[in-house]
C-alpha cells in the first residue's frame, strides 16, 4: 500500500441563500504551502473564509483517512470535509 499525504487550500463563499459552500480546492506541495494559500484565498474578495487540510491515504484503492483541519481563517464549514 503506498501511502501519499496530499495538502489542500480550500476557499469558501456564501450562497445567495446565505449559506456557505465549498469553493474549487486548490492542491499545495507542503502543509506550509497550503495554510499560506489559505491565508490569501480567505483574503480575497468574495471569500467568507478558507481552510487548509491535509489527506493521507492510497490512491490506486482511494482510501484515505479523514480529513485534518491544518489551520481556519474566517468563515467556513468544515462538516464538507466528511462528505
Amino acid at each position: 500500500m503506498a501511502m501519499v499525504t496530499y495538502y489542500v487550500a480550500l476557499a469558501f463563499t456564501r450562497s445567495d441563500d446565505g449559506d456557505i459552500v465549498a469553493c474549487e480546492p486548490k492542491e499545495a506541495q507542503s502543509a506550509d504551502q497550503a495554510m499560506r494559500m489559505a491565508g490569501a484565498l480567505a483574503a480575497t474578495e468574495g471569500h467568507c473564509g478558507a481552510l487548509a487540510f491535509s489527506r493521507t491515504g492510497d490512491p490506486s484503492v482511494g482510501d484515505f483517512d479523514d480529513a485534518k483541519i491544518l489551520k481556519v481563517f474566517g468563515e467556513v464549514d468544515e462538516g464538507l470535509l466528511a462528505r
